[in-house]
């Protein structure tokens, strides 16, 4: 009967330890960002010294026909995704955000990445969310009910597919 019990705790553990680590696959990299980290495929310091403000990607936004490819930017995450690290936000000079994707879902960052300064590297465009997404991402940012319910028109704003994110500040 001992030796049931024994087997029992141990099976009981085993499962346990196995469904953390499971968890932890779901969640955001764990992770610091510290300057110099990179994330995708990363930015080269070439890619990084030509990066523009978020002032200018906007005006060559409109300037070049709503979308823009092979462009760096730098900028401060406001936001990371708490579920997955699969998106983040970016501050831009008016005190409002930018969204920012990884490239075809192929890497995730660290929440550690609020506050910090990073280069994107990827491609831009003006696009028109629908209240849907916009919810969507309002609930994976763990925003408060009413906040979410505030949402009831679509918006157009800047989006950001990044092949590849540093910490640079």
């Amino acid at each position: 009967m001992k030796f049931k019990a024994i087997l029992f705790a141990a099976a009981v553990s085993v499962s346990t330890f196995a469904f953390a680590q499971e968890a932890k696959k779901f969640g955001p990299p764990a992770g610091n960002a510290l300057v110099g980290d990179t994330y995708g495929g990363g930015v080269a310091t070439k890619v990084e010294s030509k990066a523009i403000s978020v002032d200018k990607l906007s005006k060559k936004l409109k300037k070049e026909n709503k979308k823009v490819e092979n462009v760096a930017v730098k900028g401060k995450v406001t936001d990371v995704c708490e579920k997955k690290g699969c998106w983040l936000t970016i501050q831009t000079e008016d005190n409002s955000q930018f969204f920012v994707k990884m490239k075809d879902y192929a890497f995730f960052v660290p929440t550690a990445l609020k506050g910090k300064t990073v280069v994107l590297d990827g491609t831009a465009e003006r696009k028109v969310t629908s209240v849907d997404e916009q919810k969507h991402y309002a609930e994976d940012a763990k925003k408060p009910q009413a906040e979410i319910d505030a949402i009831t028109t679509p918006k157009e704003e800047i989006r950001f597919v990044a092949n590849g994110i540093k910490v640079v500040n």
